[in-house]
C-alpha cells in the first residue's frame, strides 16, 4: 500500500488502484467518460493543483531561481487549512490502500507533483 506519484496519460501500472488528478483544468478533447479508460485519472481533484497565479508561475519557470519562487508559493497554498487537512488525509490512507496521483507535465522536476510528493512524505505517506 502506498501513494504512486505519476504523469496523467501514462499507462498505469499494476496494482496502481485509484488515479487522483491533481490539475487545475481536465485534459483538452478529451470526453469526460474516456478519462480513465485513457489513463488521465479516475478522480478529478483540483484542490491540490496550484492555484490560477501559481500555475502560471509554474509554466514559466526557467532557472532555479523561477522554481525556488513558485516552491515557495505552492507550498504556501498547501500549508492552508484546507488544503493541509487533504495531504493528512491522503498520507493517513497511503497506509491503508495504493492510489496514483499526478499531472501532466512531462518534466517531474519542475513541476509540482514532485513538491505533493515531498509534502506527503513530511506528513509520513507512503510512497512507493
Amino acid at each position: 500500500m502506498a501513494i504512486k506519484i505519476v504523469k496523467l496519460g501514462t499507462p498505469r501500472s499494476q496494482g496502481e488502484g485509484l488515479r487522483i488528478g491533481t490539475v487545475r483544468r481536465p485534459p483538452r478533447g478529451v470526453p469526460k467518460t474516456e478519462f480513465a479508460s485513457q489513463d488521465w485519472y479516475d478522480v478529478w481533484y483540483p484542490n491540490l493543483a496550484p492555484g490560477v497565479e501559481t500555475m502560471k508561475l509554474g509554466q514559466s519557470v526557467e532557472t532555479d531561481k523561477d522554481w525556488a519562487a513558485f516552491s515557495r508559493k505552492y507550498r504556501s497554498e498547501m500549508a492552508e487549512a484546507d488544503a493541509s487537512r487533504n495531504l493528512d488525509l491522503l498520507a493517513a490512507l497511503s497506509h491503508q490502500t495504493s492510489f496514483a496521483m499526478g499531472c501532466y507535465c512531462e518534466n517531474e522536476a519542475r513541476c509540482h507533483r514532485s513538491l505533493l510528493r515531498e509534502l506527503l512524505k513530511e506528513r509520513g505517506a507512503l510512497i512507493g
